[in-house]
């Protein structure tokens, strides 16, 4: 090999001298770790907006979970939480062993497999129409869908009683109009399911429809132009676009539902047939039912006892659904 000349030497000489070559050669330092309060300080506006839900969440869902010794204990007022008597599962034993058991867990379960398939289809019926919908008037049936939700099933319940009442209801006028029999409705089990079915779709449908709509909207629109290229029509749009890219959100929102299976709704379930005991082949449900035992008798032992009991049926749902999917796709799995 040819040695450098002495202008190259120079050259090489001087780069090597200079600071900045020297710099620039030497390891950069790491950026020092950022203090968690300066974090805290960056997403101060998000942590006010969280700070309502999350003290709401906070009182009503944590801070009743140290109440759950009550489930082991027969409870007495005078003697408090810690002074009243231990009796283990007992409390447990109220539920299983009652004559309505079998009845009222078949229709829990029942009712809420049926809401869960049903609100689900309705809902993505619902957003894929908003979707192709114009404009122009989507607010107002985003508002038409919406307003329902809102409604407590109190106010519900009176909207049922107006169209049910035996003697002055609208459908039993429209019956009579039409020349048909009145009915006892509230004395009556046959129509209930049906209208209870028709009272959740009609209150929850609307929610549910504008979640599954923002999902819709998420979808990036290059996939419709390159189907519609291909020669895809509406229904091929939907079928084959849409709920492909919508399954995560569907299989999310149907693991958390059957985290609720085992828990009714109590307000449907309540006021809608307004508490009629003739309806309580077909209407009843472990809530409604540890309601009134703790209204008749006051144990709240045993009401805590079926409330737990239900909890944890609930997150044994969630966790089996959830690995069930995992199992055939991960990326559409809960955790």
């Amino acid at each position: 090999m040819s040695k450098p000349t002495g202008g190259t030497a120079a050259q090489l000489s001087d780069h090597s001298r200079d600071p900045s070559t020297r710099t620039a050669q030497q390891p950069q330092k790491r950026p020092k770790p950022r203090s968690e309060w300066h974090y805290l300080k960056k997403n101060a506006e998000l942590l006010l907006l969280f700070l309502p839900g999350g003290l709401l969440i906070f009182l009503f869902a944590y801070t009743p979970m140290f109440g759950l010794i009550l489930a082991f204990k027969d409870y007495r007022f005078d003697r408090g939480i810690w002074g009243s008597e231990w009796v283990g599962l007992h409390n447990f034993k109220f539920f299983f062993i009652s004559d309505s058991a079998l009845t009222i867990t078949r229709n829990t379960v029942g009712y809420g497999l049926l809401f869960m398939v049903l609100t689900t289809l309705a809902a993505l019926l619902f957003a894929i129409l908003m979707n192709e919908m114009n404009r122009k008037w989507l607010k107002l049936h985003q508002t038409a869908l919406f307003i329902p939700y809102c409604l407590s099933w109190v106010v519900v319940g009176y909207l049922a009683l107006a169209f049910l009442d035996s003697q002055h209801g609208y459908l039993n006028r429209i019956l009579e109009w039409l020349h048909l029999s009145a009915h006892m409705w509230y004395l009556e089990t046959k129509p209930w399911p049906y209208i209870l079915t028709f009272a959740t779709l009609w209150k929850n449908v609307g929610f549910s429809a504008l979640v599954y709509y923002a999902g819709i909207m998420a979808i990036n629109t290059e996939y419709y132009e390159a189907a519609k290229i291909d020669g895809a029509n509406r229904w091929q749009l939907a079928t084959q676009v849409t709920l492909p890219m919508l399954s995560t959100l569907i299989t999310v929102l149907l693991i958390l539902s059957l985290g609720n299976l085992f828990v009714g709704d109590f307000g449907l379930h309540y006021f809608i047939p307004s508490d009629s005991g003739m309806t309580y082949p077909t209407t009843d449900i472990i809530d409604t039912y540890v309601y009134r035992a703790l209204r008749v008798y006051g144990d709240i032992g045993m009401s805590t006892a079926i409330g737990f009991f239900q909890s944890i049926v609930g997150l044994i749902m969630v966790l089996i659904s959830n690995a069930l999917v995992r199992k055939f796709s991960d990326e559409n799995a809960l955790f």
